[in-house]
């Protein structure tokens, strides 16, 4: 009998012990975010809004529930405009513009 009721003690134990790992883990889990290469985080604060720096490439920390990191790619993008015009002795040429935009 006494050995049914340490094997009941240690199992409870076991699992409180399980049940803080995993809360932690999960706390854990909601204060990191990673930004990748060629992106960066701006980070708004439900108290004091949008903040002033930006998060740069790694992983980073925040306070779960009060700031959320919205990430924003800022690497250079390609824009084609292609067009077809004829010119006075009545042949086609086909033009094209490459346009680079990067955002700030």
């Amino acid at each position: 009998m006494g050995s049914n009721q340490a094997a009941v003690s240690f199992l409870t134990n076991i699992a409180r012990a399980a049940f803080g790992l995993g809360a932690a883990a999960t706390l854990l889990n909601a204060s990191m975010y990673t930004v990748d290469g060629g992106e960066r985080a701006v980070i708004f604060d439900r108290l004091r809004g949008v903040l002033d720096k930006t998060a740069e490439e790694g992983t980073h920390f925040l306070v779960p529930w009060l700031q959320k990191p919205f990430i924003y790619d800022i690497r250079m993008k390609p824009h084609t405009f292609s067009s077809i015009s004829g010119t006075k002795d009545l042949q086609m040429v086909n033009l094209t513009l490459r346009v680079l935009s990067k955002p700030k």
